[in-house]
């Protein structure tokens, strides 16, 4: 597996500017297993106020929250798609936020990088950030 360098990425004020106008997170590859990164960092912000909508092959709630199995499937308004998948699969992640056309910011959490992908969703006017942790960037601001 070939690594990438993220060529299109937020800034730290950017990122500042990301968690003020976001209110709905919907987290692909939310998992119910309490001990992975995506469930403690979808339960930290969740605590921090944050709609979280899990986006998962399996499950009926995660952290009190009805799952969906696709981002096509919600409902209702989503500000930023918080991605936990392998970097191959952010193409078709993109693609979906891009068929929504409501998403403001597509994330790829820490070690994921695609920027194929990541020009994808900002060509189509997202803001983009790859390779760093809603989380630990949440913490920073605080």
């Amino acid at each position: 597996m070939e690594c990438e360098f993220p060529t299109i990425n937020s800034n730290k004020q950017e990122i500042k500017e990301i968690f003020y106008i976001t209110k709905t997170i919907a987290v692909v590859g939310l998992s119910p297993d309490e001990s992975k990164a995506s469930h403690r960092v979808a339960k930290y912000l969740q605590e921090q106020g944050f709609k979280i909508v899990p986006i998962y092959p399996k499950e009926e709630t995660i952290l009190g929250e009805k799952v969906y199995r696709s981002l096509l499937e919600i409902p209702f308004q989503i500000d930023m798609v918080d991605i936990f998948r392998k970097p191959k699969e952010l193409d078709n992640v993109a693609n979906l936020c891009i068929e929504r056309g409501d998403i403001k910011v597509f994330w790829a959490q820490k070690g994921i990088v695609n920027n194929e992908a990541a020009k994808k969703a900002n060509n189509a006017g997202m803001r983009v950030v790859q390779n760093m942790c809603t989380m630990v960037e949440h913490r920073a601001l605080s």
